[in-house]
């Protein structure tokens, strides 16, 4: 908890967004239920109230993370200006330099903007809260008109929706699809076009008011969807921030108290879906979408936000604006409530079961008018975004319709489909053969498919681990982070199969599709009791597959695991286990084929300024069992006692054609056993491995396409109804 002296709660309880001024009201005890219609201000309920976040605490935290994000301004950086604009919003005697601020030091985000680059729908993002925030009266918070019209003209300019006209001189690179990419460029079209209602937007010939009309439901289909099939980019340090900020965005400055209502919820989803898999700061869970310049840092990409909402690290904040926590910052709406801060910060042992996305069957059989679940139907090009935000490219079910709008639009022109154009060339454009050709060769081709994903966590308050269960066995998943053990920030271990080599960078941002520590050549078949996991790496495709797929995508004969011994107070060894202790948390790794360190030379390969060896590789082949065991004081009464009761069992693997089979007697969990493809068992009960309800632990249960969320701690209460969309925030 931060200590609060005098000045720093002043600033938090009288602040801009602080609950005197944003509410005038305190907490009558009775919590705050909230539906719409009401005031889009008001309709998320008072900061302060029963049931929210402590507000004096939250001030507080949010001046700290303030000072560092408003350190130095950088005047082409959107974050960077939107972060001193928060400032200047919450303290009157704040001064900044909002002169720096020009069109010239923009230039960066201008030529990003109009060259139609990918991710352009980030900074159009971040530039709403800019032109928010720059529209005030004080001269200390206001910009240069030239500015703000520059900013206006590129809103009314940009290009919003994949199906939008496509002059014939132009190619947009913009990945519209993904997850995140839908919803922040909804909110973008949206905002921009509330904003400038009579103006004629250029692409669509559509007036600004237009705009809002067709793009209101599609942002509310999204975060219904999100409630009822969870996130398909499931727990991704690096995605949820994208999620999280255009949340806010239309949370803070919509005018339609449905939406704002409808954001809020959605947001509430975000900080549930982190705060179950919080540990010490660290989003400690498996994950669909990540990077290793995201994973291998102590600092990971949610880290600014994780602290600023949970306080559950005494690790500093990364300093400078961050594009997540700036946005909660700066929200005067919308405040978390209690039972997800409980939730994060609870001490007792606990699991957490979810269920993510929707099952599609890629190596079905080819069939004509293909049933599609939930009526999403495969045929429909209207549908087409919400395939492909689940990353089905490759899947034979919609390659008729993906292919016509390639044609129609010149996807293949982009940069963004290079590979995917090659594998429609091979074919000679013809969607029969290519559907044969996907089918084939499905466990690589797919290798973006985010299909349904039963993801398992057990956390004590020293050590957690996590696993994404039985996903995609052996089938390559670039940017998958199947599993991870974690005592603290930088202080994880996972396993990969590697696709890349070392890259020869000094960033871990070259080691990207596909690479060393981004991603899977193919996925491990996981299982995970409490303590315990067990990983199978098997690959389901090699070169003599397709001789086209693995010159595209070649993998190493090995599989390797990140144990970064810098970051831990002891690391050992005995044979083929590796041990590793941060305080009182303890985690075992074993191998079945025997594990070596291998050095890099900073001055060629990326570290991140680690000094001792962090990559533990197991040469031999591909296929491998890796076990993991993860302790603590209330496991065993010393790290020496730790290794003793881990040692004190040898795994017992047997490889034969079929695949692996594995028993092992773990100290906690008892005898355990799996295999390539026989059942998990835990002193010999089958534990399922699959059909999990959307939400299961011990703050409630939500049901697999639930769409009420019913949660409680032992001080706060949390109802979501997205049906009735409504929100009930109390105290329990």
């Amino acid at each position: 908890m931060v200590h609060i002296d005098r000045r720093r709660f002043l600033a938090g309880s009288l602040g801009l967004a602080g609950a005197a001024v944003l509410a005038g009201c305190t907490s009558d005890g009775e919590g705050s239920k909230t539906s719409a219609p009401a005031k889009a201000s008001t309709v998320l309920g008072a900061p302060g109230a029963a049931g929210f976040i402590d507000e004096t605490a939250y001030q507080a935290r949010i001046e700290e993370f303030l000072a560092g994000a408003v350190a130095e301004l950088d005047p082409s950086n959107p974050v960077s200006i939107g972060a001193h604009l928060v400032a200047a919003h919450r303290d009157p005697d704040f001064t900044w330099d909002a002169e720096a601020v020009t069109v010239d030091t923009m230039a960066p985000v201008w030529e990003h903007i109009d060259s139609w680059r990918d991710t352009r729908d980030f900074q159009l993002m971040y530039l709403h809260w800019v032109l928010a925030l720059a529209d005030a009266t004080s001269p200390a918070k206001t910009l240069d008109p030239k500015v703000i019209e520059a900013i206006d003209q590129r809103m009314a300019d940009n290009r919003y929706q994949w199906d939008d006209p496509l002059p014939d001189d132009r190619i947009d690179d913009q990945w519209f699809w993904s997850e995140n990419h839908l919803i922040i460029g909804l909110v973008n079209e949206y905002l921009a076009g509330v904003r400038m209602p009579e103006r004629t937007f250029t692409v669509t010939g559509l007036t600004g008011a237009e705009h809002p009309e067709r793009a209101k439901q599609p942002m509310l289909d999204r975060i219904n969807e999100r409630a009822r099939f969870g996130f398909f980019e499931w727990h991704s340090h690096v995605y949820m921030k994208k999620n999280v900020s255009p949340l806010l965005t239309l949370v803070e400055f919509a005018q339609d108290p449905d939406l704002v209502l409808a954001a809020g919820m959605g947001l509430d989803l975000c900080v549930l879906d982190m705060a179950a898999f919080c540990h010490e700061g660290v989003y400690a869970a498996s994950r669909g979408r990540t990077y290793a310049k995201d994973k291998l840092t102590v600092r990971e990409s949610t880290f600014d936000s994780f602290k600023l909402l949970f306080d559950d690290t005494d690790l500093d904040y990364a300093g400078g604006a961050d594009s997540g926590a700036t946005y909660f910052a700066g929200s005067q709406r919308y405040r978390p409530p209690q039972v997800l801060i409980d939730m994060a910060t609870a001490t007792e042992p606990g699991v957490t079961r979810e269920r993510h996305g929707i099952f599609v069957d890629g190596t079905a059989p080819i069939t004509e008018n293909p049933e599609a679940p939930f009526g999403y139907d495969f045929d429909d090009p209207a549908n087409l975004s919400f395939w492909w935000s689940q990353g089905m490219v490759g899947t034979w079910q919609i390659t008729k319709v993906s292919l016509e709008a390639a044609e129609e639009f010149r996807f293949f022109e982009t940069e963004a489909l290079a590979q995917v154009k090659a594998l429609v060339d091979v074919n000679g454009g013809d969607p029969d053969r290519i559907r044969e050709f996907v089918l084939a060769n499905h466990a690589a081709v797919n290798f973006g498919h985010l299909r349904e994903a039963n993801t398992y966590g057990w956390r004590s308050n020293a050590v957690s681990l996590a696993s994404v269960v039985d996903h995609r066995f052996g089938e390559m998943r670039d940017q998958i982070h199947a599993w991870q053990a974690t005592i603290g920030p930088g202080a994880i271990v996972f396993t990969t199969h590697p696709s890349g080599d070392v890259p020869e960078s000094d960033s871990w941002s070259d080691d990207s599709k596909p690479g060393r520590w981004t991603g899977e050549a193919s996925i491990p078949r996981s299982a995970q009791h409490e303590r315990t996991g067990i990983h199978i790496y098997q690959p389901a495709w090699d070169e003599t597959s397709s001789p086209l797929l693995w010159a595209l995508f070649p993998y190493q004969d090995y599989t390797h695991a990140y144990v970064p011994q810098d970051r831990f107070d002891e690391v050992q060894q005995s044979g083929n286990w590796t041990f590793a202790r941060k305080g009182d948390g303890y985690i075992a790794l074993w191998s079945w084929r025997e594990p070596a360190w291998r050095a890099y030379d900073p001055a060629v390969n990326p570290t991140d300024g680690q000094t001792q060896p962090f990559d533990l590789v197991a040469p031999g082949g591909p296929d491998n069992v890796w076990i993991v065991e993860v302790g603590d004081a209330a496991s065993a009464s010393s790290f020496e006692a730790f290794v003793a009761a881990i040692t004190a069992s040898e795994p017992e693997v047997a490889r034969d054609d079929a695949g692996f089979t594995v028993a092992w007697t773990s100290p906690t969990s008892g005898d355990v056993t799996f295999g390539s493809t026989d059942p998990f068992t835990v002193a010999g009960e089958e534990q399922p491995l699959g059909d999990y309800p959307r939400h299961e632990s011990q703050w409630g249960t939500v049901e697999h396409l639930g769409t009420g969320f019913q949660l409680s701690s032992d001080a706060a209460t949390l109802e979501l109804d997205f049906d009735a969309r409504s929100r009930t925030v109390g105290r329990a």
